[in-house]
């Protein structure tokens, strides 16, 4: 991870100054560098060479930064990783703008690998994250959102890039198909169970463990599984306090902490929790197909990991 560290701070530098000092500001901020690194153990867990999957980790950070860079923006976010979120401190356009140049820096570092199906896991995972992002857009603020479209919307923004993440370093450490296939399993599931925990944490945690303001989905309006499933616990009794606050978005400073009791109230945080320790066996589950190893226990761990911090 030092290596893949030097690659990222050694390929967003730019003659452009604020390139590198945007840059900068988001990726020294740390986050959990979850995706790389489950590009680099994936590669050890497969037993295969760690050369080409350092760069592609490197790619995948980068991608990840991006979206984020994006994301806040599309959001109207006020943190991100503990910090102030970069459009609010160098707008919106020059945010939008080196995203895109941290997408291209991620393709250029793909293309030295000369892995060509590592380069088209992780061009049709950008695709497939953006597509992600275009239908929860849409279906922002709607309250008819169904539990399955919820589940399409994580899978595509959110997991996909943990299974391409997985997938590309089996790829890149020459593993068999077998090996690729559960590893990409794994990514997927790990992906939707670290989504899902994340969800619960944005009303049953802090901004501290979040790396943002905790209740930002419900002030963004977004429909989350904690919310759906509060919904249907209450429904006939809180209709018109979430058709206020979600379709119409129109919240005081008090309905946060109204919204989170009725969703922890209900069981609902817990409940979500559940699902995501679903998914986080069904990753565990995957990795039977390789070989026991100090990493295989490593990415077995990391599943726990993943709801665990929202514990």
């Amino acid at each position: 991870m030092a290596a893949v560290d030097a690659l990222i701070i050694d390929r967003m530098q730019s003659d452009v100054p604020v390139i590198p000092l945007l840059a900068e500001h988001i990726v020294a901020a740390g986050g959990k560098r979850m995706r790389p690194l489950i590009t680099v153990a994936a590669a050890r867990a497969a037993g295969g060479s760690i050369e080409h999957p350092l760069k592609l980790a490197a790619s995948v950070e980068f991608i990840h930064t991006a979206t984020l860079l994006h994301d806040d923006v599309v959001d109207g976010s006020e943190r991100r990783r503990g910090k102030v979120a970069a459009h609010l401190i160098w707008g919106s356009a020059t945010s939008v703008l080196v995203g895109d140049f941290l997408f291209a820096r991620a393709f250029e570092l793909m293309v030295e690998t000369g892995q060509m199906r590592a380069l088209g896991i992780l061009a049709r995972a950008s695709s497939v994250i953006a597509a992600g992002e275009v239908l929860q857009l849409t279906r922002a603020h709607d309250l008819n959102l169904d539990r399955d479209t919820y589940l399409q919307i994580v899978s595509a923004k959110t997991a996909e890039l943990f299974a391409a993440a997985a997938e590309a370093g089996a790829v890149g450490a020459g593993a068999d198909d077998a090996a690729v296939a559960a590893l990409r399993s794994y990514g997927l599931n790990l992906g939707l169970a670290f989504q899902l925990a994340d969800d619960a944490l944005d009303y049953g945690g802090s901004s501290e463990a979040l790396g943002k303001n905790a209740g930002d989905d419900f002030r963004e309006g977004k429909v989350t599984l904690p919310l759906l499933l509060a919904m249907a616990k209450t429904k006939g009794r809180e209709d018109a306090f979430w058709d206020r606050t979600i379709t119409k978005g129109e919240r005081t400073e008090d309905d946060f902490r109204r919204a989170r009791e009725l969703i922890i109230g209900t069981g609902s945080v817990t409940a979500t929790l559940d699902t995501a320790g679903d998914y986080a066996d069904a990753a565990k589950a995957a990795l039977r197909v390789l070989p026991q190893s100090d990493w295989r226990d490593a990415l077995d761990q990391l599943a726990d990991f993943a709801v665990s911090r929202a514990a």
